[in-house]
């Protein structure tokens, strides 16, 4: 097993997925591993293939993939992140992270990890600001989530308010400084 640090990336089922990209490539060429894990939701904006060609691992996509480990997959990758990074995050999957729901890969893997999470999230203004959403924002930073975002600015529905993923550049630096990884 290598020793680089290696970075969970969960995507999820927004718009924003495409800057997930960005994020794999960058922490890929400062020297991490990347391990991605795609929504059903998130592989109706892109491909596994995509995170694949750039991470040069297999992307997991539900729960049932191969294992790659001596037990279940999604147990294997939970012990062995340093860092979960979920990127985009929707209402949906902060909903299932606060209410402890395991019912993909990705959730799976949110319950069983003792890594750190890090949330960026990404939705219409009026889903934030839900007070449903806003009641599992604070639930999961009583579990110690970090959260990064969101911004304000036009959003992909056509609106002007908060809810824009963080520029990818800010996220990919947050999570390389966080680590210690070089550029």
């Amino acid at each position: 097993m290598s020793d680089k640090p290696r970075i969970l990336l969960g995507v999820t089922g927004s718009i924003a997925a495409y800057k997930a990209i960005e994020l794999a490539s960058t922490w890929t060429k400062a020297g991490a591993a990347v391990d991605v894990v795609m929504t059903a939701e998130a592989q109706k904006f892109l491909q596994p293939l995509s995170f694949s060609a750039i991470t040069h691992e297999p992307v997991v996509t539900d729960l049932w993939n191969e294992h790659r480990f001596e037990g279940p997959t999604h147990i294997g990758l939970a012990d062995r992140a340093k860092l979960v990074v979920i990127a985009p995050a929707t209402a949906h999957i902060l909903a299932q992270m606060a209410h402890g729901l395991a019912s993909d890969a990705l959730t799976s893997i949110l319950l069983a990890t003792p890594a750190p999470v890090l949330v960026a999230p990404a939705m219409n203004g009026k889903m934030w600001l839900h007070p449903a959403t806003q009641a599992n924002v604070a639930t999961l930073k009583s579990r110690q989530v970090e959260f990064i975002g969101p911004d304000e600015g036009l959003l992909a529905c056509g609106y002007q308010g908060i809810g824009r993923l963080w520029p990818a550049a800010q996220i990919a630096r947050h999570v390389i400084d966080k680590l210690g990884l070089k550029e």
